[in-house]
């Protein structure tokens, strides 16, 4: 099988797109926060690529330093070459610097979590977040990965995009997620007329059931990149009403603080 079939994608149209580049990052990109080690059977079956692909893949990536291979397990784990990129990412970006005291004021008065997302195909990659004091905060950090299609976060970032980008996103969820995706339209369609009338969006027990969340969007002035913020913890101590009335607004709040502090850099 030759690597264009391999991709089976409509990239394959495109004379830039290199598809062996995009099937390393693929690999890459399927290892979660608690993954400590995957094999390449485990990666195959996550991103759908043939094991021999993979084999091939991994081979070289480990020969680049992105993963490391672990012989007593024949399994890989992220070398020090994805954390050398990904610590010099979170380091360059200005907004975590701006928002984590905003973000930290919110944590401490709903005592529950406040994160800050940033899209990745259908997954949204937390970038910050800040903890209230309660023992029952949700314990997300730097680096985990949600849906962008059932999560307050995801929604909202959904929201903002252009239409373009948007169903663009919304197409690889559908195919990602096809059994499911009549339920996933029917929670989108209402997020986004929630957000529309309010400006931010909600996931009450729809990501995960004991967990209810707000989104908002927000947008740097200065790179025009879209991002998302999130206050989200146990069911019990977020009820519907609390989010609408009361944690939605405050964070629709903190969002446009962000963006007039990050304009006036």
């Amino acid at each position: 099988m030759t690597e264009s079939e391999e991709s089976g994608g409509e990239e394959t149209h495109d004379r830039q797109f290199v598809v062996a580049l995009s099937r390393g990052l693929d690999v890459l990109r399927c290892f979660r926060a608690n993954d400590a080690m995957l094999g390449n059977q485990e990666i195959a079956s996550r991103t759908g690529l043939p094991k021999p692909t993979v084999s091939r893949l991994t081979y070289t990536l480990t020969k680049l330093g992105y993963l490391s291979y672990i012989e007593r397990y024949a399994k890989y784990q992220l070398g020090t070459a994805v954390l050398s990129l990904g610590y010099t990412a979170l380091a360059s970006m200005d907004i975590r610097h701006v928002a984590r005291p905003l973000m930290q004021e919110l944590a401490d008065y709903s005592d529950v979590a406040v994160s800050l997302g940033s899209g990745d195909q259908t997954s949204m990659i937390y970038i910050e977040s800040c903890r209230g004091k309660g023992a029952l905060t949700i314990r997300l950090s730097v680096g985990s990965r949600i849906p962008v299609a059932t999560t307050a976060m995801g929604r909202a970032y959904l929201a903002a995009l252009p239409e373009a980008e948007r169903n663009a996103v919304l197409d690889q969820v559908r195919k990602r997620h096809p059994d499911d995706w009549p339920r996933i339209k029917l929670g989108l369609e209402r997020a986004l007329r929630e957000y529309t009338q309010r400006g931010f969006t909600m996931s009450v027990g729809d990501w995960q059931s004991d967990v209810h969340a707000v989104g908002v969007a927000l947008t740097n002035p200065a790179t025009g990149a879209v991002m998302a913020l999130n206050c989200g913890g146990a069911a019990f101590l977020l009820s519907r009403e609390r989010l609408e009335d009361d944690l939605g607004p405050r964070l629709v709040a903190v969002a446009r603080k962000i963006e007039a502090a990050l304009g006036r850099r």
